[in-house]
C-alpha cells in the first residue's frame, strides 16, 4: 500500500468516532429504572430523562424493571448491547451494597458498565416520634446503651439503605437495636407514627411532613452538610459520629463497551440538566443534591470506594439476601 494510502485511512479513523458522535443517538433511548414505578427513583428519571429528550433530540424511554432490589434491572442493562440505546438508573444499591448482599449476583458493577454521570445524593434523617424523652443523638445512645436490643426500629425492608444506615449507626455508636422489617416506607412509617418503633431512619421526603407537624422529631441528618430546609438540625458527625454517614445517591451507567464518543454526549447532557434549576428543585427543595461533579472516572472511584464501605456493613450486620 502506498503513502498516501495509509494516510487516507489514517484519516477515515480519525474521523470516524466523530461521524459516530454526530449520528447518535438516531433512535429513542430506553432508560431502564430497576425499581417499581411511582418511587423518588422513578419520578427523578421522569423528570430528567423528559430534559434529555429535549437535549438529545430523541425520546428517553422510561422502563420500569424491578425485582431482586434492582439486581433484575441491572443485570438485564450488564447484558445489553453497548451501543448507548441502553441506560441504566445506578443506586448505591446497585451498584454498592447488593454487591455484598446477594451471594449469586450475576453482574459486576465495575467491569460490566461504564459509569457516565453521577445524578443526586439523598441523605437520611434519623428520627424519634416526638412524645419520646430522646431530645439529642446522645441522649438516644445513653438509653440504648443501658437497653442493648431493647429498642427497635423500622425499616423499609432486610439489605435497604434504611437497614444498612441503622446497622452502620449501631456500629459506630457501639449500641444494640432490634431490627423490624418492612415491605416499604410506608408501612414502617405508620407504625412509627402509631408509636409501635422507637426511632427509624430514612429519606427527608416522606419524613418531612411528619417532622413539619410536630408528630416526629429529628435528631441528625446522616450527613456532612446541614439541610438547607432545617439548618438547625446537627450532622451526625456534629452529633459525635463521623463515620455514620449514610445518603443514598443515584447515577446514570450504560453498558461497558459503549464508545467513549457517546458516552460523553450522555454525560455531558446529564451536566446541563442537573444544571437548570427549574428541573432540579422539586428535588433540592426535599433535601436532595445535583452531583455536578461526579461523572466518568471520579463516579467509578466513588462507587469503588461505596463498595468496601457498604460491604464492611453487611459483614458486620450478617444481612444477607440470597
Amino acid at each position: 500500500m502506498q503513502r498516501r494510502d495509509f494516510s487516507a485511512l489514517a484519516a477515515l479513523l480519525a474521523i470516524a468516532p466523530l461521524a459516530r458522535a454526530q449520528s447518535w443517538p438516531a433512535n429513542p433511548i430506553t432508560w431502564v429504572i430497576p425499581f417499581p414505578p411511582g418511587g423518588i427513583t422513578d419520578t427523578s428519571a421522569r423528570a430528567i430523562g423528559k430534559r434529555l429528550s429535549d437535549l438529545l433530540g430523541q425520546q428517553v424511554l422510561i422502563d420500569n424493571r424491578p425485582g431482586a432490589g434492582g439486581s433484575l434491572g441491572t443485570e438485564q442493562v450488564a447484558r445489553a448491547p453497548a451501543d448507548g440505546y441502553t441506560w441504566l438508573y445506578g443506586t448505591q444499591g446497585t451498584m454498592a451494597a447488593n454487591l455484598a448482599l446477594y451471594k449469586n449476583l450475576k453482574y459486576d458493577p465495575l467491569k460490566d458498565f461504564t459509569h457516565i454521570h453521577g445524578m443526586f445524593v439523598s441523605p437520611t434523617i434519623l428520627v424519634v416520634e416526638s412524645v419520646r424523652p430522646w431530645k439529642t443523638v446522645a441522649d438516644l445512645v445513653r438509653e440504648a446503651k443501658a437497653k442493648p436490643g431493647q429498642l427497635n426500629y423500622g425499616s423499609a425492608g432486610a439489605g435497604t439503605g434504611t437497614h444498612l444506615t441503622a446497622e452502620l449507626f449501631q456500629t459506630e455508636s457501639g449500641t444494640k437495636l432490634t431490627h423490624v422489617p418492612y415491605k416499604g416506607t410506608s408501612p414502617a412509617l405508620q407504625d412509627m407514627l402509631g408509636g409501635r418503633l422507637d426511632l427509624m431512619f430514612d429519606y427527608v421526603t416522606p419524613l418531612l411532613p411528619h417532622i413539619q407537624s410536630g408528630k416526629l422529631r429529628a435528631l441528625a441528618v446522616m450527613h456532612t452538610e446541614r439541610l438547607e430546609l432545617m439548618p438547625e438540625l446537627p450532622t451526625i458527625g456534629q452529633a459525635g459520629y463521623p463515620n455514620a454517614v449514610s445518603a443514598a445517591w443515584s447515577s446514570i451507567v450504560v453498558p461497558a463497551g459503549t464508545p467513549p464518543e457517546v458516552t460523553k454526549r450522555i454525560g455531558d447532557a446529564v451536566a446541563a440538566v442537573l444544571r437548570e434549576k427549574d428541573v432540579t428543585s422539586p428535588f433540592t427543595s426535599t433535601g436532595s443534591k445535583p452531583l455536578l461533579d461526579v461523572r466518568d472516572k471520579s463516579l467509578a472511584q466513588f462507587v469503588a470506594a461505596e463498595q468496601a464501605k457498604w460491604a464492611e456493613v453487611v459483614r458486620r450486620s450478617g444481612a444477607t439476601l440470597g
